[in-house]
Order: C-alpha cells, then sequence, then structure tokens
C-alpha cells in the first residue's frame, strides 16, 4: 500500500516509526562539511557512497532546504538570485559513507545563455550517468505545483532509471487546504511516471515542517545501502 506523507498542523509526519524518525535525527546531528563544487563530470568524487541530489527549478529553496536538514545556516549557498548556483555542490557528514549534492537550479536564470545552456547539460549528464546517485529529491514549489520544466526533468530521470522523490517547498506560504490540493495533484501526476517514488513530502524551512521526513527518508537510503555493500 502506498503511504502518503502529508503534513499536519504540528509538521509532525505518520508514515514514519519513532526509530525512523530518530535515525535521521542522528544523522543530520553530525557535524556536515562542504567537500567541493564541481563544473565538470571529470572533477566527481569517486563512487564508493550513495549520493542523495537535490535538484529543483531556480528558486525554489534547495540550498535553504539543505541548511535546514543540517541545521547549519550558510552551508549550502542560499540566494534570492535565481541561478546562483552554478555547480554541483557536494556535502558529507563527518563518519559518514553519504554525498548530499546540491545541483544548479535548473529554468530560469539571470545569467548568459551560454553560460545556464552549459549548466544545464551539466545537470542532465550527471543525473543520467551517476552510477551511485541513490536517489533525486526534486522539489516543488508548493505554491505552483510542477511545470513543464518539472516534467522534462521527470522524464529524464525515468529514461534513466533514477529513483526520484517529490518533496514539495514553502508550504507555509499557502493555505493547508490548498497545500492538501497541490499534494493530492502531485501524488497523481507521479503515477503516470515509472522512476518515481510515491511518497511526496510536504515541507517549510521556516516552520520545520517536513523537515523530519525528509531527514528519515534520507537516513532509510544510506541504511539500506550499507546493508548491501
Amino acid at each position: 500500500m502506498r503511504r502518503l506523507h502529508v503534513m499536519t498542523g504540528n509538521g509532525a509526519d505518520e508514515g514514519f516509526s519513532v526509530e525512523e524518525l530518530a535515525a535521521g535525527q542522528r544523522l543530520f546531528s553530525e557535524t556536515w562539511f562542504f567537500l567541493k563544487g564541481v563544473v565538470g563530470l571529470e572533477h566527481l568524487p569517486g563512487t564508493d557512497r550513495p549520493e542523495i541530489a537535490f535538484a529543483g527549478r531556480s528558486n525554489v529553496g534547495k540550498s535553504s532546504l539543505i541548511n535546514a536538514l543540517v541545521g547549519v545556516h550558510g552551508l549550502a549557498r542560499a540566494s534570492n538570485t535565481p541561478g546562483r548556483t552554478q555547480e554541483l555542490n557536494f556535502f558529507l557528514p563527518e563518519g559518514q559513507a553519504l554525498y548530499a549534492v546540491d545541483l544548479p537550479g535548473y529554468g530560469f536564470a539571470k545569467a548568459p545563455k551560454e553560460k545556464v545552456a552549459a549548466w544545464t547539460s551539466l545537470i542532465k549528464d550527471y543525473l543520467r550517468g551517476r552510477p551511485n546517485l541513490a536517489r533525486v529529491m526534486l522539489l516543488i514549489d508548493s505554491r505552483h505545483g510542477i511545470k513543464k520544466v518539472d516534467r522534462e526533468i521527470m522524464t529524464l530521470l525515468d529514461e534513466a532509471a533514477v529513483a526520484y522523490q517529490v518533496v514539495l517547498t514553502k508550504a507555509d506560504k499557502i493555505s493547508e487546504q490548498a497545500i492538501k490540493f497541490v499534494h493530492r495533484e502531485t501524488q497523481a501526476a507521479l503515477k503516470k511516471h515509472a522512476a518515481a517514488f510515491p511518497v511526496v513530502i510536504a515541507t517549510s524551512v521556516e516552520t520545520g515542517a517536513g523537515i523530519a521526513d525528509v531527514r528519515a527518508t534520507i537516513a532509510g537510503i544510506a541504511r539500506e545501502h550499507a546493508r548491501q555493500k
């Protein structure tokens, strides 16, 4: 049976066990470091550990979500200017075999067209060819829902057989009724995509809603990878 992770009034999740939530808390209580920014695939780190990539349109809130997950303001560079992140930025927790990757925002960016094309190509080549990419957390602005440019990335991930999971951002910016609606709409859309993970998580970095859910999800992926080694 598919489980729906819908944000509740206090931001709690009813789909994870106490143990799973605690594992997520432990993972993100570790000290996280910025490893490197990559502008070409030849500079990628080794594939000895699973990677969780954060993808989404420019200004969707990727860097802000990463900062909220690790509890460190400014670890990932957040900006009000769309398109500021122009590298694949790698982060890792102390003592844990895991990478978190902040991808450049796709779609609109205040930069020369040739530069936008270059890092868009970098994103797509990375998503298609990274063997240790365990899951892509695909961030969707809850105020706007899935857009055409998001569907293009979803199709690419389907074709590459890369598992991805939708995380709705900025859930505090709309009403509770509206977030339930966009959650249902997103859930319905994902049924048409073979590589889409069925659980949608609604989040807000302002209220903390859904943050524990994302932490528990990533901790579970890391634990499963370690078990298979």
